[in-house]
């Protein structure tokens, strides 16, 4: 899951009689115990931290387990939540210390300790699922802990690291519920977060109840909430249409977004710049037909990420042209710089040049039910097969599917929406386009790898800009990924329901607790 703060761009508050007093923008005492429903289109790959490194399941995480660390609303750098301190000892940047807060309780009753946090990093990197986070662990060599005191002992210098303790790779669990070698199966949830999962339905609905033995950052008890899961943008549309949702945001159609009205009293809209970006990723295995860089840098010349952004999303994205986003430290447009327009005559000299048969035929997945995917990925089909060049054979797969198909190598390109996982261009690195990268592209880059540790070393993150840059301009000419569009961030909600403006930020933190009845 940036030095970008949110910014919110509009906040609308309607009152339905003229002269109300302001006793009714304060929560209703009636209302404490109703349920929000908030609808999303985003899915659940796996209750087990261990087993999840997606957007669905991360905004999960966030509500009902606790990780040592967390981030405040616009917040640059992470906070105590679970650890009453962190910092790192001495002045290498490889070992980092925490201090658990007093009282901490999970759903058992049993009292939370440091070999909690222990047996709960070290299961990650044990169980080490092609489609959980184990790789943001990569600098964590091992772990030791001390009745309330844990440190984590790092193979090279990160600063990093404490963002990363602060992401859902951080989720502590109950060490006597959870298996240290295998993930966790059926529906319960044993965390400490701000909620407890009373209820869930694979892709259908959790129910969240306010978790009354919570201590740490967030202040204050949250109304009961209930996530809807929607299988596409339409249906979720439709669900907020019909007022069976209060909330709704990740991700309405493109057409309902470039729609919505700010004068509309029946609704509050609120837009903010986001870090969340979507890539073409390309396998570069030498089975794929991908394999050769002249090939992936012809597909290069031959996409318009301006059209498609106009088309498919009318202007609710903003084109991307690398790898890290706009507003974030290092942020290029490498690919601009590298391939400036559609070039059919270039493309086909570069296949000429590697001597391959044309058209190139290969394999193009896409999640279902993922915001406007099918329309993207038709619309990339017809700007590559324009020329004559190329041919895709396009398919959408469930989420799970999907993940598992890419993590395996069985398809040759999958367009993957990435949301960062903390504030900071280091998580645009390692997890896409490092050795063994999440995006599982079978890419490897001495000269990236190098970048990546190097910049990990400054604690003082602005001066990891020129390794960015670097970087960039690396994945620019050996292309493992096609950058395609940055999102900006909506969540509409209807006129009862405040704090939804608080809801997503960019930190990688989904904050239902801050939705409340008005």
């Amino acid at each position: 899951m940036r030095s970008v703060r949110m910014r919110i761009l509009m906040t609308l508050l309607v009152l339905a009689v003229v002269g109300v007093g302001g006793w009714q923008l304060l929560p209703a005492q009636e209302n404490d115990n109703r349920t929000i429903t908030v609808g999303t289109t985003d899915a659940v790959t796996s209750l087990d931290p261990a087993g999840a490194y997606d957007a669905g399941s991360w905004a999960l995480f966030s509500n009902v387990f606790q990780s040592l660390l967390t981030f405040e609303p616009g917040g640059p750098s992470p906070v105590p939540d679970a650890a009453r301190t962190c910092g790192f000892v001495g002045g290498g940047l490889r070992i980092y210390r925490c201090e658990l807060r007093a009282g901490l309780v999970f759903p058992s009753g049993r009292a939370m300790t440091a070999e909690d946090v222990k047996f709960s990093f070290d299961r990650v990197k044990k169980i080490d699922s092609d489609v959980g986070p184990a790789s943001l662990l990569s600098t964590l060599r091992s772990v030791e802990a001390s009745g309330m005191t844990v440190t984590f002992h790092l193979s090279s210098p990160d600063a990093t690291f404490p963002f990363k303790v602060a992401t859902g790779a951080g989720s502590i669990v109950d060490r006597s519920r959870y298996p240290g070698d295998a993930l966790r199966t059926g529906t319960h949830v044993d965390g400490t977060g701000p909620y407890r999962l009373s209820a869930y339905t694979k892709d259908r609905s959790a129910a969240l109840a306010p978790n009354s033995a919570y201590k740490g950052a967030v202040g204050g008890a949250g109304r009961p909430v209930e996530l809807r899961y929607y299988t596409n943008a339409d249906t979720l549309a439709a669900a907020w249409k019909d007022k069976k949702v209060e909330v709704a945001t990740r991700t309405l159609p493109p057409k309902v977004l470039a729609a919505l009205n700010p004068s509309d009293p029946g609704q509050r809209v609120s837009e903010s710049d986001s870090s969340e970006t979507r890539s073409l990723f390309l396998n570069t295995r030498a089975s794929s037909p991908l394999h050769d860089v002249r090939v992936r840098r012809a597909m290069a010349w031959l996409v318009n990420r301006e059209q498609l952004a106009a088309t498919v999303y009318d202007g609710t994205v903003d084109a991307l042209y690398s790898l890290v986003p706009a507003g974030i430290t290092g942020h290029t447009t490498a690919f601009f710089d590298a391939y400036p327009t559609q070039d059919a005559r270039r493309a086909r000299a570069l296949l000429t040049e590697a001597g391959v048969r044309l058209p190139v035929r290969f394999t193009y997945g896409y999640g279902r039910g993922r915001g406007a995917a099918a329309d993207e990925a038709a619309e990339l089909k017809r700007q590559l097969e324009a020329s004559g060049l190329f041919k895709v054979d396009v398919k959408g797969y469930e989420w799970t599917d999907f993940q598992k198909r890419w993590a395996s190598g069985r398809l040759d390109a999958y367009a993957v929406g990435w949301v960062a996982d903390y504030p900071d261009p280091d998580t645009f690195g390692a997890p896409l386009v490092g050795t063994g990268s999440t995006m599982s592209t079978g890419y490897r880059s001495k000269a990236v790898d190098s970048l990546i540790l190097d910049s990990q070393q400054y604690a003082d993150r602005g001066r990891v800009t020129q390794d960015f840059r670097d970087l960039q301009t690396d994945v620019a000419t050996d292309v493992p990924l096609i950058p395609l569009w940055q999102r900006k961030e909506y969540v509409v909600s209807s006129e009862d329901v405040g704090g939804g403006q608080y809801l997503t930020d960019g930190t990688g933190v989904f904050r239902l607790w801050k939705l409340g009845w008005i």
